[in-house]
């Protein structure tokens, strides 16, 4: 996985792939959003909820946190050996909105990802232990857990939307 020198490069390497990966929904047409194909795992509306949900997922984390609750991850009622119905989830609460309304969401969530790394200390993002809800077998810090959940699924989810569209599109 990924290291980072600072705050601000994590914060670039997550702005940076999500601009590539937001720019390959521009020219698919509303129509085409639900549309599966063979070899792609979600459909472009399916992709958007994903990251929606998991960017959700991370800024709810440490909000309940904060506010001195309990956090049960990865979701309430979810757990990490059955994440299927967790991504249905996703695609279920996002999955009606148009895919320009699932953009226009997930702009909102990452620059609120962004804002709340940027008032981290480096100690709370980069050192392991420094929030319960991170506090796993894995001892990941929690710049780890936002990269896995950004940076990663924005690079990987942009190759299959690519194919997707020269499936779907040509």
């Amino acid at each position: 996985m990924r290291q980072y020198e600072s705050k601000a490069d994590l914060i670039q390497e997550i702005t940076e792939r999500y601009q590539k990966f937001r720019q390959e929904f521009v020219e698919i047409p509303e129509a085409l959003r639900n549309q599966r194909t063979a070899g792609v795992d979600k459909t472009p509306s399916e992709n958007l909820s994903y990251q929606i949900g998991w960017v959700s997922l991370l800024l709810s984390w440490e909000a309940q946190e904060q506010q001195g609750m309990s956090v049960h991850t990865p979701a309430e009622g979810y757990k990490w050996n059955n994440l299927g119905g967790l991504y249905q989830s996703f695609y279920q609460t996002y999955g009606s909105l148009t895919l320009a309304q699932q953009q226009e969401l997930l702009d909102q969530k990452v620059t609120a990802l962004c804002q709340w790394i940027e008032g981290l200390s480096d100690q709370e993002l980069f050192e392991a232990e420094q929030r319960d809800w991170a506090t796993t077998k894995a001892q990941w810090p929690v710049y780890k857990w936002i990269h896995i959940n950004t940076v990663a699924p924005f690079t990987n989810f942009r190759t299959k939307i690519r194919k997707w569209k020269k499936e779907a599109l040509h």
